[in-house]
């Protein structure tokens, strides 16, 4: 009989792709065997030609749901001298990046824990081919047990049967484990282990107002009675976080139901093998503590994704605060002897266990926007999931891009594919600048991975900036400095498949801070570019940044400058600035003493919420005045946007927001409330740049519009962007899976690193 290789590429290994291969050639008649490959699926199977075409096709069309089939490659092979199929061990080969990510808990094995006649009652660790610990627990390829954090959990004889028995779904489940052989689970006060199920005992204190460490898939949550406004306000206290929103974990769908907004979508979203916490509408007057999300309109939920989880949260019957376990700024902990020195003073006890964790993974979070969900941070349940790149890179140069200083991430491509990281924190503290260096040698040595080249930001001083242009001069290779929102806008086109042939597109890169290329701050821009070069045809007026960083942390500061180059100084409210030291700080301005120009649109929708009343003096966290701003225009219904000029600055077109301030002032002087104003002041964005958008895409004769920037995280402004510009019929490349904020920064700078070495592989253009 005839006999084949096919080489299966793509995400299938972690997902039971070898035993449903098994199954498939047992259906089939086939003699062969199929092993894992360190980049691939490798198949011998040998049979009728119409059988094996048959076969082949199944491979794509029947592969089982967590898979992701790439490529099905075939070529004839020496005839197979054996007979049956079987499964063999794993072969060596080139690494891939074709891990799966961590998985929610499947129907089945929460059926299994729930029936007290099996093995597995309860077991809270219970796993099987389709559900369980993944990239969290993987040390190395290819994906087998002794390559992970299992390996030291000896299989007892009834897991070694199930995990050898094809027909079985827990056949080669790497993590498989059971109360007999598995991890085991407790409860600790004091340094003390609590005698009894330490899952029940965990739920008489959480319930009683107690705060508990909770070790989960990729790090510790810290966790209380969302319902308790005492056990709340006890855990911002001690984990000094006044006001940033706490995410919630939620018992089931009917409880998400009775807490928030969700239709279908947002229920698929949900209880999607991913289990992200999601952005949902909060409904008025539910039990939920007010100090979880003060201010704010949306909750950030999520279901059970573990069956620890499933447990507690059966056991609680209530909602539970789930927060990342570390302290104000620091990465989250994920190892034991960290947490018990890190979490003291700030939990009562821990429920943890003795599986390792191989690397610390955040929850990942999402957001529907424009109709769409939105990633805002990935990381458990979504990396390490690779991206094919778009038409013309299939054959780029590897790159390790090293992404900004804010919600850092990196990205590798080799293959034609880019494997952008998970998050990794703000690189403004020691604790996350290490875990970033880690990160970079977890993902080069995991995947085997040889740069050719690095890729960062324009900015010197950023940490991965100076982080990379040392490691490129240790290895003697080419630094490539990309622009930081020609990246923004790069990592949407490639996101979005827009091939590196098909011309420019306008790039709407709404934002915060970005060093451009004149040498001044960028954060409003719309740009002509292509993956190899950008240019800035339009900004935001800019003002000065009175204090530098301060004025990011300082809202009032930036309402300042824009007041007093929107107004005359003697009409300028007193109310936003009461208490202020307003005169020293226009001295600063008039004197040009540390008060750098800067378009930013992040900076903009502060001034705004500091106008309003909305944002404190000194904002406790990233995105708290934005956030808040965005609540209150969503209380309004459709108002006429402010007004914002256009004016020629030789080359570059400016948008001024003097007429907006100028309207702004005399509704608030006029007492209009804010939640109009707010509103009125969305639409006015949305209309300044979407018009503009518009026409210079006919005038430079593009055919998309790309929209990026930490500020295209306003689901709000999104819409509304997308409702003025979708009418056009021109194609709109939007943020999705990729963060639009600086965690998705890195994709974009290695597209641009791969366009510009394949010009020079090429000899120039």
């Amino acid at each position: 009989m005839p006999s084949e290789e096919i080489i299966v590429r793509g995400i299938v290994q972690g997902v039971g792709f070898r035993p449903f291969v098994w199954r498939l050639a047992q259906r089939r008649g086939l003699d062969g065997e199929v092993s894992n490959r360190g980049d691939a699926v490798l198949i011998v199977a040998s049979g009728a030609p119409a059988v094996l075409d048959a076969f082949a096709a199944a491979l794509r069309t029947e592969a089982p749901p967590l898979a992701r089939v790439e490529a099905v490659e075939r070529r004839v092979a020496p005839a197979f001298a054996g007979s049956g199929f079987s499964i063999a061990a794993s072969a060596p080969g080139t690494v891939s990046v074709g891990i799966v990510a961590d998985i929610a808990t499947c129907p089945a094995c929460r059926a299994e824990m729930a029936d007290p006649a099996t093995r597995r009652h309860r077991y809270a660790f219970t796993n099987c081919t389709d559900c369980g610990p993944r990239f969290s627990i993987v040390e190395g390829l290819p994906y087998d047990r002794a390559a992970t954090t299992m390996r030291g959990f000896a299989m007892c004889a009834a897991c070694r049967a199930e995990y050898a028995n094809p027909a079985d779904r827990r056949f080669h489940a790497q993590p498989i484990a059971c109360p007999d052989c598995g991890p085991r689970l407790w409860l600790e006060e004091g340094g003390e282990v609590v005698d009894g199920d330490p899952v029940g005992a965990a739920a008489l204190r959480l319930c009683g107002g107690k705060i508990l460490a909770i070790k989960g898939i990729g790090g510790f949550h810290i966790a209380c009675d969302a319902t308790s406004e005492a056990a709340v306000a006890e855990l911002r206290a001690r984990k000094h976080r006044p006001t940033k929103p706490l995410a919630v974990m939620l018992r089931d769908v009917a409880m998400v139901q009775a807490f928030c907004v969700a239709g279908d979508a947002e229920i698929a979203a949900l209880s999607h093998p991913s289990a992200p916490i999601l952005l949902l509408r909060l409904r008025p007057e539910t039990a939920l503590a007010a100090s979880v999300a003060p201010g704010q309109n949306r909750l950030g939920v999520m279901l059970p994704y573990t069956p620890l989880h499933h447990r507690l949260m059966e056991a609680v019957a209530r909602p539970l605060v789930m927060t990342s376990a570390n302290r104000s700024g620091e990465p989250q902990i994920f190892r034991d002897d960290a947490a018990r020195a890190g979490l003291a003073g700030i939990v009562d006890g821990f429920l943890t266990h003795d599986r390792p964790i191989a690397r610390r993974l955040d929850d990942s979070v999402v957001q529907f926007a424009a109709g769409r969900p939105q990633v805002m941070r990935r990381g458990r349940g979504l990396a390490p999931a690779p991206r094919t790149l778009p038409a013309g890179f299939e054959e780029a140069t590897p790159v390790l891009a090293l992404g900004g200083a804010l919600k850092s991430a990196i990205c590798l491509t080799t293959g034609g594919k880019a494997l952008l990281s998970h998050h990794l924190g703000d690189l403004d503290e020691p604790a996350t600048q290490d875990a970033f260096e880690q990160a970079i040698a977890d993902y080069t040595a995991l995947f085997d991975h040889r740069p050719a080249a690095i890729a960062v930001d324009t900015h010197p001083d950023y940490p991965p900036s100076r982080y990379g242009a040392a490691l490129a001069e240790a290895r003697g290779l080419p630094l490539i400095a990309v622009q930081h929102h020609h990246a923004h806008i790069a990592a949407v086109m490639a996101e979005r498949g827009w091939p590196l042939e098909s011309g420019p597109v306008i790039g709407v890169a709404l934002d915060g801070l970005g060093f451009g290329e004149d040498g001044t701050i960028w954060g409003a821009e719309i740009l002509l570019c292509d993956y190899r070069n950008s240019r800035r045809l339009a900004r935001l007026k800019p003002i000065p940044l009175a204090g530098g960083d301060a004025a990011n942390r300082e809202p009032w500061r930036v309402l300042l400058a824009h007041l007093d180059a929107a107004l005359e100084p003697a009409v300028v409210p007193d109310a936003p600035f009461a208490g202020l030291p307003v005169a020293t700080l226009r001295a600063m301005i008039a004197r040009g003493l540390n008060a750098p120009l800067a378009s930013s649109a992040g900076r903009l929708f502060d001034a705004m919420a500091a106008l309003l009343g909305l944002a404190p003096p000194r904002l406790s966290f990233e995105g708290e005045a934005a956030m808040a701003l965005q609540a209150m225009a969503e209380t309004a219904a459709e108002v006429p946007s402010y007004p914002f000029d256009l004016a020629p600055m030789g080359e570059l077109i400016e948008i001024d927001p003097a007429p907006m301030w100028r309207a702004a002032c005399a509704d608030l002087a006029a007492s209009v409330s804010p939640g109009p104003t707010a509103r009125r002041f969305h639409a006015g964005v949305a209309e300044a740049f979407g018009r503009l958008a518009l026409s210079l895409a006919a005038q430079y004769g593009a055919s998309a519009i790309a929209l990026s920037g930490g500020v295209c995280q306003n689901a709000l402004l999104l819409e509304m962007l997308v409702a003025r510009l979708e009418p056009s019929g021109r194609t709109l490349l939007l943020p999705g899976e990729v963060p639009t904020n600086d965690g998705g920064l890195a994709l974009g700078q290695a597209a641009v690193a791969s366009a510009r070495l394949e010009d020079a592989r090429r000899g120039g253009r």
